[in-house]
């Protein structure tokens, strides 16, 4: 693999450029092909999780003692835009899987390091499982509460939308700290996915059909002390950057809708006029609206790929950008779902037939109500932004 010079930044322009380079022809060999399977069968892309493995980009923002790549969060950044380009359900089990590796960089001990993170470059995948039923988008508040029993701890937990659920081979799981009462305090396991007691259930869905972010419990598992994560649960949702990740994916979904569009408008002719789609300015002007959103997007989520590694290389908290984050999620799904949409009115009735263009409008429409849903999310950028309390738990319960 080449790597990345040291003489200038990961970030730099010509770094992200070289980056993009060394991921696409993987993503062309590997990712594209399986896509159409993917969705049509709701296959699970562990293939493709594998192969990019092997190429070092599961372990994309790890350190190269640990068999990283050490492109940090722009190197994922780019890495989850590429794939989101041609596969979502991929895309979204990349960037979760990322987020679960980076609870273990930056929140685990030197011993839980030493277990995982080598894992991760020979293909082991992980996940969060964050949500619970009984609170739905509000992904803070688990009902869920760890036991403490002696040398482990007990887990009952009904999790309601986890990524790569009954798939992976680790979970950071969060619940409630064992034996608190304080309903703000939570605790954050690393969870072996091949134990006895994880049940998952089958995932059928509108889009994203590869994902499997079905329902998961966790019935009397037991984990070890040495696994649970030497921080509270939830600086670990918050610090693992796996939103930016995901918002990453969804910029290129909205790319690949574009993309689709544009080679359906140039090669598209009517005889009977003998003028191509591309002639219509009506369709020229729906297509240069998407380029212009994307383009403002990708700035953005540079910007805040680019401030989450200073913040890294200092070793300060990610959470001052958090709502920043939280924010740019709610423009990257809402662009991808108005990308796919105006791909499919661009392609006419051939966008509304099984094909590229049905797959990435239906997949599109995953992200907003992705927690924490665009409705949440505005309800709290709302309150912050008049310095209203966020409510976020009902105390004493």
């Amino acid at each position: 693999m080449t790597n990345i010079s040291k003489d200038r930044p990961v970030s730099s322009q010509s770094a992200i450029e070289k980056m993009r380079a060394m991921i696409k022809p993987i993503i062309e060999k590997k990712i594209k092909p399986n896509a159409e399977m993917i969705d049509k069968t709701g296959q699970f892309p562990r293939e493709n999780l594998l192969y990019l493995a092997s190429e070092g980009w599961n372990s994309v923002t790890i350190p190269k003692e640990w068999g990283g790549l050490d492109f940090g969060y722009v190197g994922l950044s780019v890495a989850a835009e590429e794939i989101g380009k041609v596969d979502a359900s991929t895309g979204l089990v990349y960037a979760m899987h990322v987020g679960a590796v980076q609870a273990i960089h930056i929140f685990g001990s030197q011993s839980q390091k030493e277990r995982w993170l080598p894992k991760v470059r020979e293909g082991y995948l992980g996940t969060l499982s964050i949500s619970e039923k009984a609170t739905g988008g509000h992904v803070w508040y688990n009902r869920s509460q760890a036991k403490n029993d002696g040398t482990e701890y007990i887990i009952n937990a009904q999790k309601s939308f986890t990524t790569s659920g009954g798939q992976a081979d680790f979970y950071i799981v969060q619940t409630r700290t064992a034996g608190s009462r304080d309903p703000k305090e939570h605790s954050s396991f690393i969870v072996d996915g091949h134990k006895d007691g994880i049940i998952a259930k089958p995932w059928k869905a509108l889009g994203v059909r590869g994902n499997h972010s079905g329902p998961l419990t966790f019935e009397n598992v037991r984990v070890s002390y040495q696994d649970l994560l030497p921080a509270d649960g939830l600086d670990v949702l918050n610090g693992t950057g796996v939103a930016i990740g995901l918002n990453a994916v969804w910029l290129g979904v909205a790319q690949g809708a574009l993309d689709a569009a544009v080679a359906h408008t140039t090669r598209t002719v009517h005889r009977d006029f003998n003028k191509s789609l591309a002639d219509y300015g009506v369709i020229r002007q729906k297509l240069a609206e998407v380029k212009i959103r994307i383009t403002g997007l990708r700035a953005w989520q540079l910007d805040l790929a680019r401030r989450l590694d200073e913040l890294r290389a200092l070793n300060e908290s990610s959470l001052p950008l958090a709502s920043e984050i939280k924010e740019q999620k709610v423009q990257a799904t809402e662009l991808a779902d108005f990308a796919a949409r105006v791909a499919m009115d661009v392609a006419g009735g051939f966008g509304y037939v099984e094909g590229i263009f049905e797959r990435i409008y239906r997949d599109a429409r995953g992200g907003i109500p992705m927690a924490p849903s665009n409705n949440v999310a505005r309800e709290q950028i709302g309150k912050e932004l008049l310095s209203l309390p966020l409510e976020l738990w009902e105390e004493g319960k």
